[in-house]
């Protein structure tokens, strides 16, 4: 590492670090697991200030890779746990925090696992998760962290931007679909920010996106749960060209049992999916359960 990046960057890490730190361990990044390493330190402070991230914060991080923006998340927050999958990057990350960031290792917590199957953390609740998703699987492990940690208050995430749009779009958006209801279900969700190419390594083909999560104050108000209500979005979007009396027909029964549900929630039968809030899906979830009562009809059809 070079005097100056080392004045630059702090105990972060700049280009020099991350491939040095990367030809040591053997490391290069693959398509595979979504991977490409920021090697700005500008751009990992910058997420932790959009994420307005507290002293008193405890951090979820998730594919910390090399450990960019662990090392920023640990100058700001109280405590930091990051969970990778990679073999060789979880071994390697505790002894980068412990050369780099001393005095903060006790503050540092590692989780070796998969975050879409991860169902608990040592330490404190988090309160926050801010990470760079990989990419091929960004919104799946977002919900599962959602879904999974509850003290989670606040969420930014860096994606693909076309994903970020997805995320944060309103109804009646062309890109308005499953993940922006589902997003919407836990939190108010908006744009935070792009990210330029070349502060990855290696530097994507695509657009990098921030997007902001505020948990709702208070949940949904509604009687249906939220994998009746999800069952009810990924219908609606299987089909999305086709009206909602038409792309719901098998999860309701049939067309006439999904019309039924969709008058009863005040919903127009010939809409689509896409003009529909979350609350309107939460509807329609509610009302099937009437619907099968009024026709005598049992199980899930």
């Amino acid at each position: 590492m070079s005097t100056t990046e080392s004045d630059e960057t702090g105990a972060l890490l700049g280009p020099a670090d991350i491939r040095e730190l990367a030809a040591a361990l053997g490391v290069r990044p693959t398509k595979q697991r979504g991977q490409n390493f920021v090697i700005d330190a500008n751009t990992v402070r910058r997420i932790v200030r959009t994420a307005e991230v507290r002293p008193d914060d405890v951090v979820v991080e998730v594919g910390p890779g090399l450990g960019s923006l662990t090392l920023a998340l640990l100058e700001a927050a109280d405590h930091v746990t990051a969970v990778e999958i990679d073999d060789t990057l979880a071994a390697a990350l505790p002894a980068t925090i412990e050369a780099r960031m001393p005095e903060r290792k006790d503050r540092f917590a590692l989780v070796h696992s998969d975050a879409m199957v991860v169902q608990e953390l040592p330490g404190p609740a988090p309160t926050a998760l801010v990470a760079n998703l990989p990419y091929n699987v960004a919104v799946p492990v977002l919900l599962h962290m959602l879904a999974t940690f509850p003290t989670i208050e606040r969420s930014l995430v860096m994606v693909q931007a076309e994903v970020a749009d997805r995320l944060a779009a309103a109804p009646g958006s062309k890109v308005y679909g499953v993940p922006s209801v589902k997003a919407n279900w836990y939190a108010e969700v908006k744009r935070a920010g792009s990210i330029g190419r070349n502060v990855f390594w290696p530097a994507p083909n695509v657009d990098s996106g921030l997007v902001s999560l505020v948990r709702r104050k208070e949940p949904l108000k509604t009687t249906a749960t939220r994998e009746e209500v999800f069952k009810v979005v990924d219908a609606a979007f299987a089909q999305r060209r086709k009206t909602l009396r038409a792309a719901l027909a098998g999860w309701a029964g049939s067309a006439a049992a999904a019309e039924a549900a969709l008058v009863a929630a005040g919903v127009s039968p010939q809409a689509r999916g896409e003009a529909l809030t979350v609350e309107e899906f939460a509807r329609i979830a509610e009302n099937k359960q009437g619907v099968e009562s009024e026709q005598g009809v049992e199980g899930d059809a």
